[in-house]
């Protein structure tokens, strides 16, 4: 049961002497000191009434400061009866910004928003921009979802909401986008003590967020595809940029698009072997775990720098014709998002023109195409995940340091 009681918080004496005066909360353990906004001396303070003692010589306004502490105790009690008619298992943060009336801690809305600014103001904004979008969902299927607390967001609102999402066509995929934003909000809201850990509704008992995972179609291109890639010129200049920017990113090992965007002539090594492009992952950069990946420059994937060189506008220092603007921070990601868009719509086009039906072709199919095509030629799938740089940290550093250059190297030229 919690604990709620007026004290003179004597820890926390001032230079004259005087203790402010607090709301003591104490729940499970954890106890929080709400400063009511007054102060008062031992002499002046009646511990067992937890009042200003009724004389004026010690203190000319006690009436008017008791009475003030009779308020508080009634908005106390009060606070206290709503969260029990609502059933909500608050938290030590969440009693005192409800008790103060100012703050919108406790709401899962508020927080979100936090979330949003605070991955723009680190430059994560492709987070940003997922975060966005998935309480955007949370917003079309909840009219009253700024209004809920963390705890309202229990296993039976999960299961209602990967329900309506289900009637709506989505498939597994999609639902476990939206579900798994949902439970990394309440993982974090619970590590900033801003949701009551009790009321978590995933984990052990829980919804199951992996669960609703569905098998990929493989979006890797078969040979005689991209054979016809390799040698078909395309007489359009952008569709030949497109078709050369895709072959680019699979000579260096299925490279991602946002990744290519973002290399200069300081990406360039020279190491035992040759030149190297070397670089991060922008998904990764911000992360410790995240290490250089090391690219051997092929000779394809030399002449198609060559090519950029002498057929595109290159700007600054830039390898690549994709960033064409010299724009930073958040204008520069959109720069990139917009053209990784035109990107693959060129692609969706140069494959009509070639008559590919396997697939649609997208940025991804270079990388995908990239990493089957080492694995029919036998290169153990540790050294795959090695040269793509896998997202999945977990599973693929472990090997990230298990091979010498010369070794990747090697792989690499079987591209």
């Amino acid at each position: 049961m919690p604990k709620i009681s007026i004290v003179l918080y004597k820890s926390n004496q001032r230079k004259d002497g005087s203790c402010p005066v607090c709301l003591r909360v104490t729940k499970n353990g954890k106890r929080k000191y709400i400063d009511l906004g007054l102060a008062a001396n031992d002499k002046e303070w009646n511990e067992e009434l937890a009042r200003y003692k009724k004389d004026k010589r010690l203190n000319p306004n006690y009436e008017n400061y008791n009475a003030l502490l009779t308020h508080y105790e009634e908005r106390k009690d009060k606070l206290l009866r709503k969260f029990a008619e609502n059933r909500v298992n608050w938290t030590l943060n969440q009693f005192e910004e409800q008790f103060l009336g100012a703050s919108k801690q406790g709401k899962i809305y508020d927080y979100w928003l936090k979330q949003i600014e605070h991955q723009n103001e680190m430059g994560k904004y492709g987070n940003a921009r997922c975060y966005k979008a998935n309480l955007h969902i949370l917003e079309k299927y909840d009219k009253k979802i700024k209004k809920r607390l963390f705890s309202e967001i229990d296993l039976k609102y999960v299961n209602d909401l990967n329900t309506a999402l289900i009637k709506d066509g989505c498939c597994g995929n999609t639902r476990f986008g939206y579900i798994k934003a949902l439970r990394l909000m309440w993982n974090r809201a619970i590590k900033d003590n801003e949701a009551p850990q009790d009321m978590y509704p995933f984990g052990k008992g829980g919804f199951s967020v992996n669960s609703l995972k569905e098998e990929t179609r493989k979006r890797n291109l078969p040979d005689e595809d991209l054979l016809l890639i390799k040698n078909t010129p395309q007489e359009s200049s952008f569709l030949e940029c497109t078709r050369r920017l895709f072959l680019f990113s699979y000579y260096c090992a299925g490279m991602s698009f946002q990744d290519m965007a973002y290399l200069t002539t300081q990406n360039i090594e020279k190491f035992e072997g040759g030149y190297h492009i070397v670089y991060k992952r922008r998904k990764l950069k911000n992360q410790k775990e995240a290490r250089h990946l090391k690219v051997l420059i092929t000779d394809e994937a030399n002449e198609m720098l060559e090519w950029f060189k002498k057929n595109t506008i290159l700007v600054g220092d830039y390898l690549l014709p994709i960033i064409t603007i010299d724009h930073e921070g958040e204008k520069l990601y959109n720069h990139v998002l917009s053209r990784s868009r035109r990107f693959n719509l060129n692609l969706t086009a140069l494959g009509n023109i070639l008559g590919i039906k396997t697939l649609k072709l997208t940025s991804y199919v270079a990388r995908h195409t990239a990493a089957m095509v080492l694995q029919r030629k036998k290169v153990a799938r540790e050294v795959i995940s090695q040269v793509l740089g896998h997202t999945n940290l977990e599973t693929t550093n472990v090997y990230l340091d298990s091979f010498e250059t010369n070794v990747v190297d090697e792989v690499v030229k079987l591209l």
